[in-house]
């Protein structure tokens, strides 16, 4: 059987390893592509990731150290926490639980004789103080801090993706909850499955896209079987992936459709360079719902919030708007002007109800924070460089930001305080593609360097047991 090289991941690369982090062993890898259209991986040796992610703090020897002789009257202040108000029994019945006699066996709060060799007597305020199980404040037994975990600042998995094209505006890279990953090069649709490594071509320009038309974006459906692909003559076909074949074609701009976003499986939203929201229902004949008319330049950022009564789009004018499906499309309900530049950049908390994040182009660097519910402004970030794009972790209460020129960095920042908990470097231009895993601790970038780079950042999610993250208004 005769067979050709594909052209995208024609190289699988590892990362390289960094010190203190994961460590990585590599070959590269290959994928062929047979003339029936299968494609195959040969891999190489898997690379190997220290499973180790944290940090394990150092516990010095003597930490419990002995105290002045006398207490002082704070001490006795800040754990006032009386029976009755009769504060000095209750200490009494704590003392004799805590500090037991000599005759006792036990080997809890013992210390040790002073250097010198004279005596010193151990008071409760004492005890209460050297213990650190004990909270003054609460009076309550708390385990000690987790240590910080580790995030490897080097990509686990590069993967060549040769075309991929160096334009802010686009939107070429998804992640699907079938965890596949898809990526549009020039006018084909490729689809790498993360599980298996395996690689299908889902159109080009024989079977899809009208004699060469560029691909502009992509977006998978929640449920994963349906891809939306939006290209350069303003059409938005719809893909069947199971069967590989094209379900639809839905029309109404006259520009690039350069931004994709599905509210549930049946609403789908496209913005264009036609300045130009469409909402289409996929289910009609007709999929025509609305048109929205407010930006003045391309739409090149459109995200639906978590619970689908939001959305949220950015554009070349520097407006952010955010448009409710009860309101007239004539205008939206808020529209954001703080922004010195492009605005593509978007994302919804999935922790808090109407937190919405976005970031400005190269004139701007901000990333900004914005309470829909009451329409306004919380705080900024200046980042120092263009932000591409904002994605917030489902899994903890965290955010991921790409970056352009002049740093082509990705920073991890740790929400409310915007501390930034992690500096990723791998990509040599800007970082103009983000998506993450369906488990949430994955994301996957892509550049104008025509590489897809595979990071692990986020730790699994954790059980909620508070109430739902959609029903948490911002306070």
């Amino acid at each position: 059987m005769n067979e050709y090289m594909s052209p995208i991941f024609l190289h699988n690369r590892e990362g390289p390893p960094e010190d203190g982090n994961a460590s990585l062993s590599t070959t590269n890898h290959s994928f062929s592509v047979s003339e029936d259209g299968n494609h195959e991986e040969q891999f190489g040796r898997e690379a190997e990731e220290d499973e180790d992610g944290y940090d394990e703090g150092s516990e010095s020897e003597g930490d419990e150290e002995t105290r002045e002789d006398q207490e002082t009257d704070e001490d006795h202040e800040s754990f006032t926490v009386g029976i009755g108000g009769d504060s000095n029994l209750y200490e009494e019945l704590l003392r004799r639980e805590l500090l037991p006699t000599q005759s006792e066996k036990s080997g809890i709060f013992r210390y040790e004789s002073s250097p010198n060799g004279s005596s010193h007597r151990h008071t409760f305020s004492d005890a209460i103080h050297a213990s650190p199980m004990i909270s003054l404040r609460s009076n309550t037994l708390f385990p000690r801090p987790q240590p910080q975990r580790k995030i490897a600042t080097k990509p686990y998995k590069i993967l060549d993706a040769p075309g991929l094209s160096d334009d802010y505006y686009l939107n070429l890279v998804d992640w699907g909850t079938t965890n596949m990953v898809a990526v549009g090069l020039q006018n084909i649709v490729y689809l790498w499955n993360a599980s298996t490594g395996a690689v299908t071509k889902l159109c080009n320009d024989t079977n899809n896209l009208n004699g060469g038309d560029s691909i502009t974006s992509v977006s998978w459906i929640g449920t994963g079987n349906q891809l939306a692909v939006g290209d350069d003559r303003g059409l938005v076909h719809i893909w069947d992936v199971n069967t590989a074949t094209k379900i639809r074609s839905l029309t109404g701009h006259s520009q690039r459709v350069a931004c994709i976003s599905w509210n549930g499986t049946a609403t789908l939203s496209s913005g264009s360079r036609d300045k130009h929201i469409i909402h289409h229902d996929v289910r009609a004949n007709d999929s025509h719902i609305a048109k929205l008319l407010s930006h003045t330049q391309e739409v090149c950022g459109l995200k639906w919030s978590p619970d689908g009564k939001e959305l949220a789009s950015g554009g070349n004018d520097n407006l952010l708007n955010v448009w409710q499906p009860t309101h007239s499309s004539s205008a939206p309900v808020i529209q954001f002007t703080q922004h010195m530049a492009a605005v593509k950049a978007i994302a919804w908390s999935p922790h808090q109800h109407g937190l919405l994040v976005s970031g400005g182009g190269t004139n701007d660097k901000c990333i900004r924070f914005w309470n829909t519910v009451s329409q306004t402004p919380l705080s900024f970030v200046n980042t120092g460089s263009q932000v591409c794009n904002l994605m917030w972790s489902e899994n903890v209460n965290e955010i991921v930001s790409t970056h352009g020129f002049s740093l082509n960095q990705i920073y991890v920042w740790k929400y409310p305080t915007m501390t930034p908990i992690a500096t990723l470097t791998g990509h040599s231009t800007r970082v103009l593609y983000l998506a993450a895993s369906p488990d949430g601790q994955n994301i996957v970038t892509g550049a104008g360097d025509e590489t897809l780079q595979l990071w692990n950042i986020f730790p699994p999610t954790r059980s909620r047991t508070r109430s739902s993250p959609l029903t948490m208004d911002i306070r």
